[in-house]
């Protein structure tokens, strides 16, 4: 299984890591981190705060998703959405053991809405904003991490499309935000996807937030938490894990569960995938949200792809800490190869005028066509 799970992983890394070339976007600066930045310890360490306890409950909220395009008004879908989500955090309450850290999915209160730019944007919430404020009562009723993302609009980054993972802690106040880090690119024919991640606009989120919220682990008492919807990318998550992830919690929807399992075996940490329901009719992979252990082993699966519910698991948290070490990378073996590669498109590729960022997914393609670095571009499987 190791060996079929590795050859696929690596099929899939070579097919979808891309990367830059400079051409109307704004001039990259490959700065490395300062001498009082420090992003990883070189003795394997890594900064933690004391656990509350031993062992926690970690809790998977596998829901359906109703886009705001599909409501009469924002205003009524943006209830309906957050009335279901204080039903199922009520539900995970009252049934199973008290959770620690609930983890919704990728759209919850959004969904997914399709058009130009400028149709998505009404579409996206502020955080913090009224929907924050109005979750954080569920975190804090719970004395519980709540956590979900969502598309997010930011006065900071006008016209600008965020996917954003929002914690909420024990308190009810927002305890993190995690950009999105990067988007696979080149999987369909005629378009690529729009939104607004770090490695889009690396250079002005660095300056904005500093290199270390690049890849920002919260140091929680349940245990040091990241939050992702990156898929098929092995640099991030061991990036992720370099600064001392131990929980990786995931919101990618539509995922393959071997790459959910791969990462959370290659990279020794815990990991979950939230995933939306759909009728198995349309086709698509939904469901069966998951939890696994550091040796990729399914530690609770929703057996559905159109049945909403909870996925629950314990994780030892305090065991799993004792004397533990970042994990092994072969970095100085192949970092000769790493200073070759070149990505095909530029990082800060959506470093440009708001007036002239893609407006729909085809001109996003068109723009990544024009400043590939790859003769000819990459197109699509």
């Amino acid at each position: 299984m190791k060996t079929k799970l590795f050859s696929y992983f690596l099929i899939l890394t070579i097919v979808i890591v891309c990367g830059c070339k400079e051409a109307t976007i704004e001039k990259t600066t490959n700065t490395v981190p300062s001498a009082t930045t420090t992003l990883v310890n070189p003795d394997g360490t890594y900064p933690t705060v004391a656990l509350e306890k031993d062992t926690i409950v970690l809790k998977v909220m596998q829901t359906r998703v109703k886009s705001l395009s599909s409501f009469p008004s924002i205003e009524e879908g943006l209830e309906e959405n957050i009335n279901y989500m204080e039903k199922m955090a009520d539900q995970a309450m009252t049934e199973g053991d008290k959770p620690d850290i609930i983890l919704f999915h990728e759209f919850p209160l959004t969904g997914y809405s399709s058009g130009t730019r400028q149709e998505k944007l009404p579409f996206t919430i502020e955080v913090p904003g009224a929907e924050t404020e109005r979750l954080g009562k569920i975190a804090k009723s719970c004395d519980c991490y709540v956590i979900f993302g969502s598309y997010v609009r930011d006065k900071d980054w006008p016209d600008h499309i965020l996917s954003i993972n929002t914690v909420l802690g024990r308190d009810g106040t927002i305890a993190k935000t995690f950009w999105k880090s990067r988007n696979i690119k080149r999987i369909y024919k005629t378009r690529e996807i729009t939104t607004t991640t770090i490695e889009a606009v690396r250079d002005a989120y660095r300056k904005k937030y500093g290199i270390e919220e690049e890849f920002p682990v919260l140091q929680t008492e349940f245990g040091n938490i990241a939050v992702s919807t990156v898929q098929f990318d092995p640099f991030i998550y061991a990036a992720f894990a370099m600064r001392g992830t131990e929980i990786m919690l995931r919101t990618a929807t539509l995922f393959a569960e071997e790459d959910v399992v791969f990462t959370a075996w290659s990279n020794d940490f815990y990991s979950a995938m939230a995933n939306f329901t759909l009728p198995i009719s349309t086709g698509y992979n939904a469901g069966e949200s998951v939890i696994l252990d550091p040796n990729g082993k399914i530690l609770a699966k929703h057996p559905s792809k159109e049945e909403d519910g909870i996925v629950e698991a314990k994780i030892p948290i305090a065991a799993f800490r004792k004397d533990r070490t970042i994990p092994n990378y072969a970095l100085e073996m192949t970092e000769p190869v790493f200073q070759q590669y070149q990505q095909e498109i530029p990082i800060n590729h959506l470093n440009i005028e708001k007036n002239k960022l893609p407006k729909t997914g085809e001109e996003m393609k068109l723009l990544m066509d024009s400043i590939s670095r790859y003769n000819p571009p990459k197109k699509a499987n």
